[in-house]
């Protein structure tokens, strides 16, 4: 299992468990500090991650630094002193007053906790980018086609040879639209009208390699008879499809 953890303010690892264990009996860390690890719904304090289970000797360790605490809003690491508390969350002095309004107009409060993403809400975005991107290969089609009906008449072989273009193309225009649109602004346009966007395990933004690499993810889970889609049906309660799984991401609610 890999961990991360709150140093001066900053996320560090990973590290295994084992590495976990020797930071607290050196006094790298303390039972206080926080952590994370993929599956846990937010960070916590390393006594609280563990179960109150902490190797012997850690205890007694020299503090690095007071306690810290992620912001609800931002979601950056601040000294814990610096951070106000409500509920569960706790918000920095720079987000303060957005969460103040929020709590005065009744809005919903980050607590730190993902809100993944229903099936059917994530089959009407597919569906409405599967209609985005039909117009625009369909407009694509039909102009080639009418290129391609001449060539026909004159050369058979050259017609065939524009049929590889084509497809070339339209992966091309899948490919970019993936990776620009989630990578910039972690959404397409059909999930942007469904109100969610993909995400690493930690709710961090998806970079543009990862998109790319989430884009031909979701070839395989339809090459392997759609599985790789079914399979998030029964993935309780992050619904994650083989190619979420494949790149580490998950979708969720904005």
């Amino acid at each position: 299992m890999n961990w991360y953890y709150a140093e001066q303010g900053q996320q560090a690892g990973p590290v295994s468990d084992e590495q976990l264990d020797e930071m607290l009996r050196s006094g790298k860390i303390q039972p206080e500090t926080l952590v994370w690890h993929e599956g846990m719904a937010a960070w916590a304090t390393c006594r609280e991650a563990k179960g109150g289970t902490i190797p012997p000797g850690a205890s007694g360790a020299v503090t690095a630094g007071p306690p810290e605490a992620v912001c609800a809003e931002c979601g950056k690491i601040f000294p814990i002193d610096e951070t106000i508390s409500h509920g569960n969350a706790r918000v920095c002095a720079a987000c303060k007053p957005v969460f103040l309004q929020k709590l005065q107009e009744g809005a919903a409060i980050n607590t730190g906790e993902l809100n993944y993403a229903r099936i059917s809400t994530r089959f009407g975005a597919a569906f409405l980018d599967g209609l985005i991107l039909g117009a625009v290969n369909m407009t694509l089609g039909f102009c080639v086609g009418l290129l391609g009906a001449a060539a026909a008449r004159n050369n058979p072989s050259g017609f065939i040879a524009i049929q590889f273009v084509v497809f070339a193309i339209e992966l091309a225009i899948g490919v970019s639209y993936e990776t620009i649109m989630v990578g910039k602004y972690g959404a397409t346009l059909g999930k942007m009208a469904c109100k969610i966007k993909v995400v690493t395990a930690d709710g961090g933004r998806v970079s543009y390699g990862r998109a790319c690499g989430r884009y031909f993810a979701k070839m395989l889970s339809g090459f392997t008879c759609l599985i790789g889609y079914i399979m998030a049906i029964f993935d309780n309660p992050q619904k994650r499809a083989l190619h979420d799984r494949i790149c580490n991401t998950r979708v969720i609610y904005k």
